[in-house]
């Protein structure tokens, strides 16, 4: 197998504390072996929780784009994201229509993705990666 043909994973997560409230995405790629090789944390400002999934997946998918993947495997604990990313759910709030529509022309940029939905339990990574945005933006709020 070629290293194009090889599948790299993408673990995405969103938090929000308070819904909307201060909220952070994360990422973590990994390579074929499963291997970590790029961990990315934001912090949003005040956001849904929804909101703060779709960013931590726009993160991914452009993180993902910029190391020239081809072929992903996009991993979320949120079931609204999966389910709309699969043509499950319609969407239907507005501010996740952009995020939505976002995602879609990014993911069309891969030659073959899947996304899947994990219990949260799998996806500690990519939570712990939400969280540290939100924590390290009060931290800094804190001693500036």
């Amino acid at each position: 197998m070629s290293e194009s043909d090889t599948e790299w994973l993408v673990m995405v997560d969103g938090a929000a504390r308070g819904n909307p409230g201060e909220a952070g995405c994360g990422a973590a790629i990994l390579d074929e072996n499963g291997t970590v090789v790029k961990e990315l944390s934001r912090y949003l400002g005040r956001a849904t929780n929804n909101v703060a999934e779709y960013q931590g997946l726009l993160l991914g998918l452009e993180a993902l784009l910029q190391l020239g993947r081809k072929r992903i495997r996009v991993e979320s604990d949120s079931q609204l994201l999966v389910r709309q990313l699969n043509g499950e759910y319609r969407v239907k709030d507005e501010k996740l229509k952009g995020l939505f529509e976002k995602a879609v022309r990014l993911l069309r940029e891969f030659e073959r993705y899947r996304i899947l939905h994990v219990p949260r339990e799998s996806n500690k990574l990519a939570d712990r990666l939400a969280n540290k945005g939100i924590d390290d933006a009060i931290r800094k709020s804190s001693l500036g």
